[in-house]
């Protein structure tokens, strides 16, 4: 395979993103804008002309490069508008420079890998189909997320659309258990305005009875797909279900549609129960790792 490996201002980005668009796999994440927003200078794998392309999102410390997975992005990989297969995902991780000596990347879920020379591990995200009407999902909800839909009424906890994004972000700072760093807070600060700007994020906010914002989430929509990039709840929040009836809310606006629906990070405990209580479907990827830093450094 003719896959070139080009620094980051050898990357055509008008064909990258023609790639990235026309992709029966593509994604929000592997657009060149948001590559730049997450990930400074990355750089690329490119196979013929721009049939197939796979970031590399580069960073250096000590004049050591490593492969690392940007914060904000959770899934990257191989991307390609032709048929994708693990020859494909083999040739492009062997395609890596040498010269990268650790490399922490996750593949997107359509990346199958037989690749014996790095370390594969099993990353989890959750999943829903939003083409069946709502009162047909609504009967697959668990008990509990019924029971926390009622409780938020009871509660009377509203949702609207939109919101002030220095509002949210005070939000998800304060009623985070990890409180955001200024450079997380930053990348937010770039990629919510930008796609809110360009028609293709979404802000819902969560208010008590006392019109205080107690739960929010930003939507990206990309490629049938509606990713939960960022959510956040108080306390009082959870304590109303007010996560619960925003998620509802959201359902009730994009049930019926060809949707799927990311619930997003599922690694935060509290994400994965609620999609699972909405009834997603657990869908793996690859991670894939492997690091030469101490065979480098006892040469060095």
């Amino acid at each position: 395979m003719d896959i070139k490996y080009l620094k980051h201002d050898e990357i055509s980005k008008l064909k990258w993103d023609r790639c990235i668009s026309q992709s029966f796999n593509g994604m929000v994440y592997a657009y060149s804008w948001y590559l730049d927003i997450v990930s400074y200078q990355w750089d690329a794998l490119v196979l013929g002309d721009y049939e197939a392309v796979m970031p590399i999102t580069i960073k250096s410390n000590y004049a050591i490069s490593k492969i690392v997975q940007p914060e904000y992005a959770p899934q990257l990989g191989v991307f390609t508008t032709s048929r994708l297969d693990v020859e494909m995902v083999d040739a492009f991780l062997n395609s890596i420079p040498n010269k990268i000596k650790s490399i922490h990347l996750n593949l997107n879920a359509f990346n199958k890998v037989s690749n014996h020379k790095f370390k594969l591990k099993t990353g989890n995200m959750f999943e829903l189909d939003l083409i069946e009407p709502y009162k047909k999902m609504y009967l697959k909800f668990s008990d509990e997320a019924k029971e926390k839909i009622k409780q938020s009424k009871i509660n009377k906890v509203s949702v609207m659309k939109s919101l002030n994004l220095k509002e949210f972000l005070l939000l998800k700072k304060t009623s985070s258990d990890n409180p955001l760093t200024f450079e997380q807070l930053n990348t937010l600060r770039r990629i919510i305005p930008f796609c809110t700007n360009h028609n293709i994020g979404e802000t819902y906010g969560t208010y008590n009875d006392k019109n205080e914002l107690v739960a929010g989430a930003f939507f990206m929509k990309s490629h049938q797909k509606a990713i939960c990039l960022v959510a956040a709840c108080s306390k009082e929040g959870r304590d109303a279900s007010a996560d619960y009836a925003l998620f509802n809310y959201y359902l009730k606006e994009h049930t019926g549609k060809n949707i799927t629906l990311d619930f997003g990070n599922s690694s935060i405990n509290e994400i994965e129960i609620l999609a699972k209580d909405f009834h997603a479907q657990n869908v793996a990827f690859y991670k894939v790792n492997r690091s030469r830093l101490l065979r480098y450094f006892k040469l060095f």
